[in-house]
């Protein structure tokens, strides 16, 4: 069976090749730094097709995270999977970045009947979106001081970024987690379940939840209007 090819830039770049019908892993590239996507995404990319003899067009599709996340990161790899997906002719499917946090704490042992992940949003704030242990989406995603969050564990870099203002909120911010960044390989994971149980994943829309830090001068509003 084709595999599928993973993208996510909503924090990293992180790139993976996952087997379709299984969803293990086949190989997987992830840049230690986060603010690189334009220049790794894709040599990463062409580095994971030519070491596995895979060629594009030959892709089951592509998962791509739609965050949310930084305006240039997560832009950079929705635009990539966009091309990518028309010149191969293989469809794009968008899964939230969060999903791929979730998707890693369902792995973990003892999961709780609930839980928070949370990904750095930078400005002391965090994305975050609450799960059940079946990894369904309660509630999110959304933007906000960590201080703000329901009192359920919480898992992600969002949680070691803040821990103290977690704790302060008495949220209990799970220590094993403070280096998970949404991964691409979790991301597939998620959305290959999500297509198996019928669900539409052809929404590819970026999730910002807040406008982008470049703004339109004062004068240039002024000169349009």
């Amino acid at each position: 069976m084709p595999n599928y090819l993973s993208i996510d830039t909503s924090a990293h770049t992180s790139v993976a090749l996952v087997d379709s019908t299984t969803g293990s892993v086949i190989a997987q590239k992830t840049s230690p730094k986060g603010n690189d996507q334009t220049e790794t995404l894709a040599v990463y990319v062409r580095e994971l097709l030519t070491d596995n003899n895979e060629e594009g067009k030959a892709l089951a599709g592509i998962f791509v995270g739609v965050g949310p996340g930084p305006y240039t990161g997560l832009r950079a790899g929705l635009v990539a999977a966009r091309t990518f997906g028309f010149v191969w002719n293989v469809p794009v499917h968008g899964v939230l970045s969060l999903h791929a946090l979730a998707e890693h704490v369902r792995q973990e042992e003892n999961v709780p009947e609930e839980f928070i992940v949370a990904s750095d949003a930078r400005r002391k704030e965090v994305y975050w979106a609450r799960y059940n242990q079946s990894g369904d989406i309660l509630d999110g995603p959304h933007v906000a001081a960590a201080s703000t969050l329901p009192s359920l564990p919480v898992y992600g870099v969002g949680a070691g970024l803040y821990q103290e203002q977690l704790q302060e909120a008495g949220v209990k911010a799970q220590e094993q987690s403070f280096d998970w960044i949404a991964d691409a390989a979790n991301l597939a994971q998620r959305g290959i379940a999500d297509l198996s149980a019928g669900k539409d994943l052809s929404n590819t829309a970026p999730q910002y939840l807040r406008e982008s830090d470049a703004q339109v001068p004062a004068f240039m509003k002024q000169a349009k209007a």
